[in-house]
């Protein structure tokens, strides 16, 4: 599946933890060319669905992330994709990835999480995502089995996060394209 010139982007961690902002900034310094597939987006958004075992949006991250690779793009998964849940649909895009595969895991304690998530600036999303829901959905390294991950601690701000990950998966030295 995909290219050997593509790149295939796993970023997962915590609420909160930055997965987006990260996801977002690679796309912003690289370009087109570049497919963001956020599990957010496809689960809450497209398919209104709850997360738990089994859900339809697993199969769709995995299509939409597969499309995206055969059609030329690099793609970024970002989500906070549960190891027991999405372990084996990620396991089996990295088997399958053509291209360089780098998994990230954004590793935020829960104390810093609630407060970054304080500072969300949109009121309506606030009141709906609680601290205590953010509690309750929190996972301590819930890294993927094998050790396949980068773990990128709290203490790296952001710029810097982004300029490693396009540094270690290599696009960095690679020039963005309109498809």
């Amino acid at each position: 599946m995909g290219r050997e010139e593509g790149r295939l982007i796993v970023l997962r961690g915590n609420s909160a933890s930055g997965k987006s902002s990260v996801a977002a900034g690679i796309r912003d310094r690289f370009g087109r060319g570049l497919a963001l597939v956020g599990q957010d987006n496809l689960r809450r958004v497209v398919l209104r669905e709850r997360d738990r075992p089994g859900a339809a949006n697993i199969g769709l991250i995995s299509t939409v992330a597969r499309y995206a690779l055969d059609a030329g793009y690099h793609v970024v998964v970002e989500g906070i994709l549960y190891a027991d849940r999405y372990g084996k649909m990620l396991a089996d895009l990295v088997r399958d990835h053509r291209g360089t595969t780098r998994c990230y895991y954004l590793d935020v304690p829960l104390a810093e999480t609630l407060e970054r998530h304080a500072t969300k600036p949109d009121p309506e999303y606030l009141a709906h995502v609680t601290a205590r829901d953010l509690r309750d959905w929190y996972r301590e390294r819930d890294l993927l089995p094998g050790g396949g991950e980068t773990i990128i601690g709290a203490d790296s701000p952001l710029k810097e996060t982004i300029e490693f990950i396009l540094r270690d998966t290599g696009l960095a030295g690679l020039s963005s394209h309109d498809l």
